[in-house]
């Protein structure tokens, strides 16, 4: 094992899973944020913000996450700007996300039949206290499995993040296998740091799930 110890090794695994978190926590939030705004575009009336969306989603759902990756750092670069390699993965990212989820919403809000918007419409609301107030509690029950199984996705997303330098856990793991000798052990280490992180995801789904009926 060379001059590591088991918990080196553990102590370096968990440096990684703290970037992978910190990235997974601003690429879901920001993402989360972007694709709200996405999402109303998405199904405005107006026909210029519908496809300004239509085709961001198009965009980034139609090109690799590898691809999107090398454009932000590589090419901000090649404007002038340098960037590091965390910035670079946390706007990509960021952007990967947001057309995910606004897609995601906008296919739950979609679901919820036509007869709620006119009734809502008949309370004097606007189409934005209608989406507020009315729809998206509605939406929400819909959204929960999905939007948490694509945050697992996110989590695990963070992995390709490596090809540009950014040192998270998948990273992490292939240094200290290359200096360990130890790849079995190593990597059986950053799959427990993956499930570590995914399954909380999980039964945090299953319990909203249940407090949403429950309050149906």
């Amino acid at each position: 094992m060379s001059d590591f110890t088991f918990w080196d090794i553990v102590r370096n695994l968990l440096t990684g899973l703290q970037w992978t978190l910190a990235l997974s926590l601003v690429a879901f939030i920001g993402g989360g944020l972007i694709g709200l705004l996405i999402m109303v575009m998405r199904i405005s009336k107006n026909a210029l913000p519908r496809n300004v969306a239509r085709t961001y989603i198009e965009l980034f759902q139609g090109t690799p996450l590898l691809m999107q990756l090398f454009l932000v750092f590589f090419g901000v670069a090649l404007a002038g700007v340098e960037i590091s390699a965390w910035m670079a993965a946390a706007i990509a990212l960021t952007l990967f996300t947001s057309a995910y989820l606004a897609e995601i919403w906008r296919g739950c809000v979609d679901s919820i039949p036509n007869g709620q918007w006119e009734a809502s419409s008949s309370l004097a609301l606007n189409p934005l206290e209608q989406l507020r107030y009315v729809i998206l509690p509605q939406a929400l029950r819909i959204a929960v499995a999905p939007t948490v199984g694509f945050s697992v996705q996110v989590v695990k997303g963070t992995a390709v993040t490596s090809i540009i330098g950014f040192t998270e856990l998948t990273k992490t793991g292939g240094m200290l296998a290359n200096a360990t000798f130890e790849p079995f052990m190593v990597y059986g280490l950053v799959a427990l740091g993956y499930f570590l992180l995914c399954y909380p995801l999980s039964l945090s789904a299953r319990y909203l799930e249940r407090r949403l009926h429950a309050s149906a």
